[in-house]
């Protein structure tokens, strides 16, 4: 059974995804909370596996809370997916880059949120090619967009595993990677988790922000 928290500031909404979550065999919601300092309460008393997780939210944002989940050793469990009005707004990727583990627009299908709850339980990562490639150009558009003149994390890796990297940043699935380089998904799939490791990424969406940030540019 994959536990839910709803973190959002609407009680509607809040009401209507618990409905929709409940009527499931493998999914259960076990708390709710108006804002992300009611969230952090419920986390660290309820053993939770996914938060669904508004931005905006009064006193403590979902962005804020987000850093605290990740940067709390008692959470590591506990994987984020964000929810958000707009599909890329502007807070999207200061999200991925606290910790979250993906994002979905509030508009999608019922069904569609119900398989990114499993998604992100499963350990990977809500990030759509599209989603991405947005993203990624949203990103390089801005002028704060200066990645990190230190030294990268990725130098660590090997050629391959960069090679690899800079196409997860680039959108591709395992499979579109695989299939490039004519490598087989198993394959691909052990170089992303080892670069995963390598870097201390929880999951796919770091790897696109370290990819971002302290990789040399994404050709968009």
């Amino acid at each position: 059974m994959i536990r839910v928290v709803l973190a959002d500031d609407q009680s509607l909404i809040r009401g209507g995804f618990r409905a929709l979550i409940d009527s499931t065999d493998d999914l259960k919601v076990v708390g709710e909370a108006s804002n992300g300092r009611e969230a952090l309460e419920i986390l660290r008393s309820t053993p939770t596996d996914v938060i669904v997780m508004d931005v905006r939210m009064p006193g403590m944002d979902g962005l804020e809370a987000t850093r605290h989940i990740i940067n709390d050793p008692g959470l590591t469990r506990v994987r984020v997916l964000i929810l958000t009005t707009f599909e890329l707004d502007e807070h999207v990727f200061d999200a991925l880059r606290a910790g979250a583990s993906g994002f979905l627009g509030k508009g999608v299908e019922p069904t569609e949120l119900l398989d990114a709850i499993r998604t992100i339980a499963a350990g990977d990562t809500l990030m759509s090619p599209r989603a991405t490639q947005a993203l990624i150009t949203h990103y390089m558009s801005s002028p704060a967009a200066q990645p990190s003149t230190g030294p990268s994390p990725l130098a660590q890796l090997t050629e391959r595993e960069r090679e690899i990297v800079g196409l997860v940043a680039r959108g591709l699935t395992n499979d579109d990677i695989a299939q490039r380089l004519v490598l087989s998904r198993l394959t691909v799939k052990t170089h992303v988790n080892r670069a995963m490791t390598k870097t201390g990424s929880r999951d796919r969406a770091q790897l696109v922000v370290l990819a971002l940030t302290t990789g040399p540019s994404v050709d968009t």
